[in-house]
């Protein structure tokens, strides 16, 4: 079996252990549990992005761009060091929060990542990095690197001005902003120009330029959104609001390359993984919307002060946009089974998670009525999400990838 899908099976593995957390985390406000609430929360977030994302994402750039250089052995051990990191930080994280062993393993994982971008820069075949595709997974891998300033300075800033500091929020959000936006999107944008080059549809350098300028600068300049809440000068607000345009002005490229080759990729792509890009593009769409308006001063001002509406983006961006893709590029690559009921099973969870977050942060602001048992009912919409990643974890563990 190949690496990249032995290794997807870990990836999936993480991502029910989030979807278990999730779980627990909706639990805590309708029972009494032990357990630290924004400890699990520490563990909840970091096994999101550095379990299952970041795994998902390096063993498809393994599997496209290195898997025919002769570093199997060098990126097998890295795999199972990273797993030793990742570990780390799972039994320490619920326990500790952020303490002496948690910021170790969350370090060496820092370590680890860009040991990756090394090998992907110094062994991706000298041909591949002449592609389009190619840029674009490299400027995603600085961007990776670059979000690693936030966890650095985390440490300076706890033992200097504290964790109730705005530099301590700022940093986490600069983290954030960059793994999801840079690192995340940028990649994926990248892993699906690759599918195209095979399938020799080509951007033309002069409109890939223009994309990938736009995203890129597009990516820069929304990282003014996450320091909003801190009502800066007005030019902060008009350079978020830019940057959030930039990005409508990429992705509305990319979109007409799609359409133009609409039917050759039907041909091409099977239905489940077209219905999955739809979905994730309508995400993405609602994504780029939400950057705009979340840019004005007055909207700006109610996200700042309503952590539902910021739980609900963070969700919407990791489970719809980024983990749909996911599911797209993994189930075309036959690197992952994706059987359709348990699919099914996790956008109705998916939906109905996101309706109830939404919800509940606009109670107060538009002065709705309270949904009875609306804890309970988010815990078990939480249960239906974890079940159906159950689902698919298994089918990929229990059954070999059939195309």
């Amino acid at each position: 079996m190949e690496l990249a899908k032995k290794h997807i099976r870990y990836g999936l593995v993480y991502f029910c252990i989030v979807a278990i957390l999730g779980v627990g985390l909706r639990l805590f406000a309708v029972s009494d549990f032990e357990f630290n609430y924004r400890h699990v929360v520490h563990a909840h977030s970091h096994i999101a992005l550095l379990g299952w994302v970041y795994i998902a994402l390096t063993s498809l750039l393994y599997h496209f761009y290195l898997k025919k250089s002769d570093i199997a052995s060098r990126y097998h051990i890295l795999f199972w060091c990273t797993q030793g990191t990742l570990v780390g930080m799972l039994f320490t994280f619920p326990f500790t929060g952020y303490a002496l062993l948690s910021i170790l393993f969350s370090t060496l994982f820092l370590f680890a990542s860009y040991y990756f971008a090394y090998l992907f820069f110094r062994y991706t075949p000298a041909a591949l990095k002449e592609t389009h595709s190619y840029k674009l997974i490299r400027a995603a891998l600085w961007f990776m690197i670059i979000s690693s300033i936030g966890p650095w300075a985390l440490g300076g800033i706890m033992a200097t001005v504290g964790s109730s500091s705005p530099w301590y929020r700022n940093a986490i959000y600069f983290y954030l902003h960059f793994q999801y936006n840079g690192w995340f999107i940028v990649a994926l944008c990248g892993l699906f120009l690759k599918l195209w080059e095979d399938e020799n549809i080509l951007l033309s350098t002069r409109t890939f330029i223009r994309f990938y300028w736009l995203l890129i600068a597009g990516v820069l300049l929304t990282f003014f959104l996450s320091i909003l809440w801190m009502q800066p000068p007005f030019l902060f607000y008009v350079l978020a609001f830019i940057g959030g345009a930039l990005q409508v002005g990429a992705f509305t490229i990319l979109l007409g390359k799609t359409l133009w080759h609409r039917t050759l990729l039907q041909k091409r792509w099977s239905t489940q993984v077209r219905r999955l890009l739809i979905i994730a593009g309508l995400c993405l769409g609602i994504k780029l919307i939400a950057q705009l308006s979340g840019s004005l001063p007055f909207t700006a001002q109610i996200i700042a002060t309503n952590i539902d509406y910021v739980i609900s983006y963070l969700h919407w961006v990791f489970l719809g946009l980024v983990s749909l893709a996911l599911f797209a590029l993994l189930r075309h690559t036959t690197l992952m089974v994706l059987p359709s009921r348990a699919l099914t099973l996790y956008i109705i969870g998916f939906l109905l998670t996101e309706i109830l977050i939404f919800y509940r942060g606009s109670v107060s602001l538009f002065t709705l009525p309270s949904l009875p048992l609306q804890n309970v009912l988010l815990s078990l919409a939480s249960g239906i999400l974890c079940i159906a990643i159950v689902w698919i974890a298994v089918a990929n563990w229990k059954y070999s990838v059939k195309r």
